[in-house]
């Protein structure tokens, strides 16, 4: 593995990549970083140059003069930036949850330096037929957080997704349902530490500008990048099923099944390898 930072407009964005062969962006969800996607980025290496990031707002990214709420066309800008940086001007991209739509803002702003683009369970709450009860979950959680901290916000997060607290999205403080430390390799260890130290920024920052972020559709129609709209066997029936189906429905494009749940890419590692893949080489 490689890692380096590149120089962006009031920030330093750390990377890190991994294997040969075409460029493969994977962009993290919500509080994440390119430490979650290790093992992912090890079975698609012997494919793919496989890059992973922290977006601005998120463990080893800087960023000058204090962090602001999260701006959606400066990361896809961030993300333009690394694909510069690191390919021939374009790249496949994979993005996760928030990450995804991350990904939906590249392909939009950028079309020409996208080869395809995985959104994977995007929280397109916006393009829902009634977006009020998940919108109202999100303020909920906000709220918590303004009034009772960091702990209560992501407790009652966890419990309405329905994330194993014991997975990086789904992580607690130690002494709180978490997982041991000394129990985990020291990767892992390490990305647990920042991860859940990203957990303050994604609440009163991050969270509400991106599951309120609406995709262009109208753009993203015409053809160009190719979207498939990934969403977990393990998510039917939850609200962030119904999201990414209303994705796919303004799209005019059927969703595509992915192994696991909301944490695939990290329970079903070889075989979402093998998804993202297949997704990617389907013309």
């Amino acid at each position: 593995m490689h890692n380096d930072m590149l120089k962006a407009p009031d920030a330093e964005i750390y990377y890190e990549t991994r294997g040969t062969g075409p460029l493969l962006l994977i962009i993290p969800g919500g509080p994440q970083d390119a430490g979650v996607f290790a093992g992912l980025a090890v079975r698609l290496a012997d494919r793919y140059t496989v890059a992973s990031y922290d977006p601005r707002g998120n463990s080893r990214t800087t960023v000058e003069g204090g962090l602001v709420d999260l701006d959606m066309n400066v990361q896809a800008d961030d993300a333009a930036a690394l694909i510069d940086r690191l390919g021939d001007g374009q790249a496949y991209v994979f993005g996760t949850s928030g990450g995804a739509q991350i990904g939906l803002s590249l392909a939009a702003k950028h079309p020409e330096k996208v080869r395809a683009l995985i959104a994977h369970e995007p929280p397109t709450i916006m393009l829902l037929d009634d977006p009020s009860e998940a919108l109202a979950a999100d303020e909920d959680i906000y709220q918590t957080y303004k009034s009772d901290g960091v702990d209560a916000a992501m407790g009652k997060f966890f419990g309405m997704a329905e994330l194993d607290p014991g997975m990086p999205e789904g992580e607690v403080p130690a002494g709180e349902g978490g997982p041991d430390f000394g129990d985990m390799p020291p990767e892992a260890a390490e990305t647990f530490a920042r991860v859940s130290g990203n957990f303050e920024y994604w609440l009163a920052h991050g969270m509400k500008p991106l599951g309120h972020y609406i995709p262009d559709v109208a753009t993203l129609k015409k053809g160009k990048p190719r979207i498939t709209v990934a969403i977990g066997e393990g998510s039917a029936g939850m609200p962030i099923d119904e999201m990414g189906k209303a994705l796919a429905r303004k799209l005019g494009i059927a969703a595509t099944s992915f192994p696991g749940d909301h944490m695939g890419f990290e329970t079903h590692e070889e075989e979402f390898a093998k998804a993202i893949d297949q997704a990617l080489k389907t013309k």
